[in-house]
């Protein structure tokens, strides 16, 4: 299956690689809106995001002995001509809001994420600083802060203002 609205093009995409093999590898995406998808076989999807666009990228992979590698990083997708940082899987990368390894700091950000959706929200238009203050204090070892709405509605103002 492939889709992608007419309106954006493929070249400005952020392409994301998602491979699902049962009990050994997981790239998924937890939030975001894919503006185009082409479906590989049955464990591998490819996807894009358009310019500006934020998602959650998890990554998990496991042995015989358990879990090797958890992991979560929170991306925002960048024009061609923006700076960016490079991520395994992402093409040609993006802007990292976001990057989480361990399995209960991964798990944390998960339980932030239920939490936005929660308050009703969808965490793909939350705050960039929101997710950059979260990697912060996270490794730094302290807990973050929930995301409200007088958050959201503060940020919102922002970016109009800025528009």
């Amino acid at each position: 299956m492939t889709r992608s609205p007419q309106s954006t093009a493929r070249g400005n995409l952020t392409v994301v690689e998602l491979i699902w093999i049962e009990k050994r590898i997981e790239h998924r995406i937890r939030f975001g809106r894919p503006a185009h998808e082409t479906i590989l076989d049955k464990r591998r999807r490819v996807i894009g995001f358009a310019p500006g666009s934020v998602f959650a990228f998890v990554r998990w992979a496991a042995n015989d002995f358990g879990t090797i590698v958890s992991r979560i990083d929170i991306v925002r997708a960048v024009l061609p001509a923006e700076p960016y940082q490079t991520l395994p899987y992402v093409r040609p990368g993006g802007e990292i809001l976001l990057k989480i390894a361990g399995w209960d700091k991964v798990e944390r950000v998960l339980q932030l994420i239920d939490a936005i959706e929660a308050i009703g929200l969808d965490p793909a238009d939350s705050a960039p600083d929101y997710w950059r203050q979260t990697h912060n204090r996270l490794v730094a070892g302290e807990t973050p802060c929930a995301y409200s709405l007088e958050q959201h509605r503060a940020f919102l103002l922002r970016k109009r203002a800025t528009s």
